[in-house]
């Protein structure tokens, strides 16, 4: 056994031989950087041990009676992330699967054999002519109490589902939905009131699988080797963390929340009900289950009201999940008579085209470059993240997130950065580096002197080569949809990009390194958190939620994986287009 001291956090924590300080960060609660999930690729979890900087997946605990307790400073990581939470907010007629009715419960007449539970339930279906009381479940500890509560009063407030009685009231007080986006980054999650449907308070953070890998593959591999229970509890508690933050932030109980809705990719969804991912990491990547499901709330560990339901939206496909479930409901592509290209980029792209007549949706490995893993100063939006960044007149400039010194490139800083090398002619078509600076193959935007770091901010070759693996991926994507619909480019009307990446990006950027077709620049529609927008519709609006479930049986999956027009397209697309 060993120690592992953490000055700068004040935690000392003791761990078998052989244990990583990584890992030992994990468990004393640190959540460290670790986007490659502890491979010693990504190096983004340095820690200071013996005044040395070190790995800290790469140091392991043990060994020599000297290294019984190692002395660890955590670098300074910047915080106060920027997470997207808004969206692209569609009217929407306010019809709740959460109602409120008030009803009579009435004596039971001489001779009449009906129970307590069934007056109480026809009572309630002569109010609302949506009830059908031979679907509702009986609730026997609600049951049990009528006869006290009739004594007590004759008139309660009922709180209902479809498909269950929640709760009687004497007063009507306060009835609450809460919508979360799990996304492979971060969570974003909305208190909306169940009387009219009003965004009552917004809560984000990072989600804290992040620890155990970047992307959905690094998680599903540590589930099958660790098993789901770790990812499965980490993320059920940060959900319900947030919805005491919800609760508290709106002055209600958490005993006020009467309904969840949780979407986010097929990976997500399946780490958080405790679903082994087995099945999306083996050929033919199908998810285990991808029906919606109305499941109970305190099953998955939410403190919520007793009764209370928790919504999962309908998966799609292996990689395609109820995230992209949330943008059609947000979006209703399948209404509308333009051709729209709906695009969400994150270490999946998934993107669905077509219209009402038609609609063909695929999942391409994008990977985690946008959102800074993979790329030496990549980091996520937080303060000091270079966001953007401009070529004229010769001359380099840039913008950081909060004003801040910069320390690394986010996604859209990447992004204009690749752009601007391109413009410079610094940048040829096969993507190799000609700095002209004093170290081949780098080219630092911002020298150390003046960066909030002791190595600046700069891009590898290495790195160009992660974007242009991402880019490809997501421009291959979308000829093959184009391909599958039978239509060209410029018969896009327009083109949606959700997602926190898409928010911030500049499209002209976006259009100059490959992303997508450069025609297509000027028709393109940020649309912020649409996934989360959604989840929020599938709340206030149940008759638009249970449409999806024919939207997605009836949508046209395109599987890339094994398509050889697909490894020629991404091929094609690898390279970037010179200006003339």
């Amino acid at each position: 056994m060993a120690w592992v001291n953490f000055v700068r956090e004040g935690k000392r924590i003791e761990v078998e031989d052989g244990v990583s300080v990584l890992e030992a960060e994990i468990r004393a609660g640190l959540r460290p950087d670790a986007p490659c999930g502890g491979l010693g690729k990504c190096g983004k979890c340095l820690v200071k041990i013996d005044g040395e900087v070190v790995k800290a997946c790469q140091v392991r605990a043990g060994g020599e009676p000297e290294h019984k307790e190692y002395i660890v400073e955590t670098l300074e990581r910047s915080g106060d992330e920027k997470i997207l939470t808004d969206g692209f907010n569609r009217e929407v007629v306010f019809a709740p699967g959460v109602r409120m009715e008030k009803v009579v419960l009435e004596k039971a007449k001489p001779g009449e054999k009906r129970s307590d539970w069934q007056r109480l339930l026809d009572a309630l279906a002569e109010t609302d002519s949506g009830v059908e009381p031979e679907r509702m479940e009986a609730d026997l500890k609600l049951a049990g109490e009528l006869y006290g509560m009739r004594r007590d009063s004759d008139d309660w407030y009922v709180i209902y589902s479809g498909r269950r009685i929640m709760e009687l009231r004497k007063e009507a007080g306060r009835r609450c939905l809460v919508a979360f986006d799990i996304g492979t980054t971060t969570i974003a999650g909305y208190l909306l009131d169940g009387e009219d449907g009003r965004t009552l308070a917004v809560e984000s953070r990072m989600n804290p699988q992040a620890q155990y890998g970047a992307d959905v593959i690094m998680r599903a591999n540590y589930a099958l080797e660790h098993g789901t229970d770790v990812l499965s509890q980490c993320i059920r508690e940060a959900v319900n963390e947030m919805l005491g933050v919800l609760a508290g932030a709106a002055g209600i109980s958490r005993n006020d929340i009467f309904q969840v809705c949780i979407v986010g990719n097929t990976c997500m969804h399946h780490l958080f009900l405790g679903i082994s991912p087995a099945s999306l990491v083996h050929a033919p990547y199908t998810p285990a289950v991808s029906e919606r499901l109305v499941l109970n709330a305190g099953d998955y560990g939410l403190d919520v009201q007793r009764k209370a339901e928790l919504l999962m939206l309908p998966d799609i496909a292996g990689y395609v999940g109820a995230d992209t479930c949330g943008c059609l409901l947000t979006l209703r592509q399948d209404l509308k008579d333009e051709i729209s290209l709906m695009i969400d980029i994150g270490t999946n792209g998934e993107m669905v085209l077509g219209n009402k007549e038609r609609l063909v949706t695929c999942s391409t490995a994008a990977g985690p470059a946008f959102e800074g893993a993979k790329i030496e100063c990549g980091m996520r939006g937080a303060a000091g993240a270079v966001d953007h960044v401009k070529f004229e007149d010769g001359k380099w400039s840039y913008t950081t997130v909060g004003d801040k010194p910069a320390v690394g490139l986010c996604g859209s800083g990447l992004i204009d950065l690749v752009a601007g090398l391109l413009d410079a002619g610094m940048l040829d078509e096969n993507g190799v580096l000609s700095s002209g600076q004093e170290k081949p193959g780098v080219f630092v935007l911002v020298p150390k002197e003046q960066a909030g770091t002791e190595k600046g901010v700069y891009i590898t070759q290495k790195d160009i080569g992660e974007v242009q693996l991402a880019k490809a991926a997501i421009a291959a994507g979308i000829q093959m949809l184009e391909k599958q619909l039978g239509i060209m480019e410029d018969q896009i009307d327009s083109v949606y990009i959700a997602g926190a990446f898409g928010n911030y990006m500049d499209p002209v950027s976006a259009g100059r390194i490959g992303l997508f077709p450069e025609t297509l620049v000027r028709k393109v529609k940020p649309v912020g958190n649409a996934a989360g927008e959604g989840a929020k519709i599938a709340l206030v609006n149940e008759r638009e939620m249970l449409e999806m479930d024919e939207l997605v049986r009836k949508i046209d999956f395109v599987e890339l994986a094994a398509s050889a027009d697909f490894q020629d397209y991404f091929i094609d697309e690898l390279g970037f287009e010179m200006s003339e």
